[in-house]
């Protein structure tokens, strides 16, 4: 039986917590003219949002979309400065509840986690299973398929149910979830924060099925990317039907065809902008080529000390030189 979230939609919604999400929000927005146009009549508009909510008269305003390259494109939507808010009340409820429920080896999205987390998590793994490069260790990499556009809102509304027994919070959460669709009945908006929310929530229906189902020891998910470490190369083409199953007929997401494989760690595994070896990783080559491509359009400290910063994480001694010469051209 599944723990029940104890919150009720009054603490969602109330003046106090819509306050302090207000305060998380507008860090380094407040110069944003949006957020600027909202703020000057601020508490009117905090009493009529907390009024529509009340009465069930609240509705999602419409999103703004655009593109950008991160690295490959993106399409991002962007909701209403009365919207987001009301987002970020809803995660500040949700999130500790649901984060709660999560496998350690869910890494995205979450409070002291992250891909560094990840990354040193794969190595722990890999000197575990290859028993300290003694060993062969098989890595099974995945990819789900269009990850964002294809989550269900039947299903992500029916995971909620199981949890939440107050009525008026699977309300809220509807308004939320039936927004936006990038096709009928499904799909969420990458620039949500409830969206991040919402991706791990259904994500862990899947999680949990690897680790407790399937009894898969050495487990790592990031957003749509996960691997499998395992000593038994047979034992891993086991698991492909058996997880691409679940995902289909649980979750109605796919795996993504081409980016499907299993491979040894010591001829290189692709994770997370890294080729990890049994000793060491080196950054991506497509990352290495868009890092320098953007430290010539912009070589400010702030970004060659980002770069740097991110070089740190793997065996980069020749491209941090490489980058601290670019910075002084």
């Amino acid at each position: 039986m599944k723990i029940e979230f104890a919150h009720k939609f009054e603490d969602i919604i109330s003046i106090e917590n819509l306050l302090q999400a207000w305060r998380e929000f507008i860090r380094q927005k407040s110069s944003k003219k949006d957020v600027q146009e909202y703020y000057r009549n601020f508490m009117d508009n905090i009493l009529e949002l907390h009024q529509d909510l009340i009465q069930h008269t609240y509705n999602h305003g419409p999103y703004q979309a655009f593109r950008i390259n991160d690295p490959k494109p993106r399409q991002i939507h962007k909701s209403l400065v009365r919207d987001r808010l009301l987002h970020h009340a809803i995660h500040r409820i949700l999130y500790p509840f649901f984060d709660s429920t999560f496998v350690a080896d869910s890494f995205s999205c979450r409070i002291g986690k992250g891909s560094h987390k990840a990354l040193n998590r794969f190595k722990k793994f890999g000197y575990k299973v290859s028993a300290n490069n003694t060993k062969t260790c098989w890595v099974l990499k995945c990819d789900i398929k269009k990850f964002f556009e294809n989550i269900n809102h039947e299903i992500l509304l029916s995971i909620f149910k199981e949890y939440i027994s107050d009525n008026n919070v699977i309300w809220l959460l509807e308004r939320v979830v039936y927004s936006f669709s990038s096709a009928p009945g499904r799909g969420l908006p990458l620039g949500n924060l409830t969206s991040q929310l919402f991706v791990n929530i259904y994500m862990n229906e899947f999680d949990q099925f690897i680790k407790h189902k399937l009894k898969t020891k050495y487990y790592i998910r990031y957003a749509d990317d996960f691997v499998i470490m395992s000593q038994d190369k047979s034992w891993l083409e086991e698991l492909l039907p058996k997880m691409s199953n679940f995902l289909t007929d649980k979750l109605m997401l796919g795996l993504h065809p081409d980016k499907v494989f299993i491979k040894t760690l010591a001829s290189g595994v692709d994770f997370l902008g890294w080729v990890h070896f049994s000793n060491h990783r080196v950054l991506r080559t497509s990352t290495q080529r868009r890092m320098f491509k953007m430290i010539m359009a912009n070589n400010s400290p702030e970004t060659v000390n980002s770069y740097l910063g991110l070089l740190k994480h793997g065996n980069t001694n020749k491209l941090s030189k490489k980058v601290e010469r670019l910075a002084k051209i």
